[in-house]
């Protein structure tokens, strides 16, 4: 089980999500309350050990300016978080050739009024492996115009069979309203290559609860052993 500690802010708390066992620690560069610069994010990234991957969340556009901000922090990974984009994802992989993963964020709207999204998302999947243009894709919850970051899970039952039925090569990871009271309910239900989670362990917006994310990783490590 892949596990990533998003929204990390500081030194302090992206060395304990390593400690702890975090495949990845994430930083979001998009607007949010814990957003961060890569001038912040270079001054962590250093001191982490060699096999955690270091994941900027991004939503803009510009593949430029992400490239540039990658390496600036010293990133290991992309997210793109601002919806499908195929020409930006050809123009990251291209700058990129192999050097930095890409992780396509793809979302599932939380509205009791918006019918499953999951056929679309599927037609996303299958496009996006036959483009190979990522292969790690991160199911998130929508709430409003937030993305990310809400502490909303979405229809993880509504959810099981496009998990399933993932094309070969293409590893999904379920993130949204995520806690170490829920995630294994979550892996039972979905089965997913890997959890994202941010603020279910936090004390306060960007900052983490020790107690918390022990409590994640243990649970998920624990769900996911057969």
């Amino acid at each position: 089980m892949w596990v990533k500690i998003c929204g990390n802010t500081n030194l302090e708390d992206a060395e304990l999500a390593a400690e702890l066992g975090a495949d990845a620690v994430g930083f979001v560069f998009a607007p949010s309350p814990r957003q961060v610069m890569a001038a912040q994010v270079a001054a962590i990234t250093p001191h982490l050990p060699s096999h955690v991957e270091r994941v900027g969340v991004f939503h803009s556009r510009d593949a430029g300016q992400i490239a540039a901000i990658a390496q600036q922090a010293g990133l290991t990974a992309v997210q793109l978080h601002g919806g499908l984009d195929e020409a930006l994802a050809q123009q990251l992989a291209e700058i990129f050739n192999g050097s930095v993963r890409i992780i396509q964020t793809l979302h599932w709207p939380v509205d009791p009024a918006t019918e499953s999204p999951a056929a679309q998302l599927a037609a996303q999947i299958e496009r996006i492996a036959h483009l190979h243009l990522a292969g790690r894709i991160l199911i998130d919850s929508k709430v409003g115009a937030a993305l990310g970051g809400t502490g909303v899970p979405f229809d993880w039952t509504a959810a099981r069979a496009l998990f399933a039925a993932a094309p070969a090569g293409e590893h999904l990871i379920v993130a949204g309203g995520l806690t170490p009271e829920n995630v294994a309910h979550a892996i039972a239900q979905l089965k997913p290559w890997g959890v994202d989670l941010s603020s279910g362990i936090e004390s306060s917006p960007g900052r983490k609860d020790p107690a918390l994310l022990a409590r994640f990783i243990q649970s998920a490590r624990a769900a996911a052993t057969p």
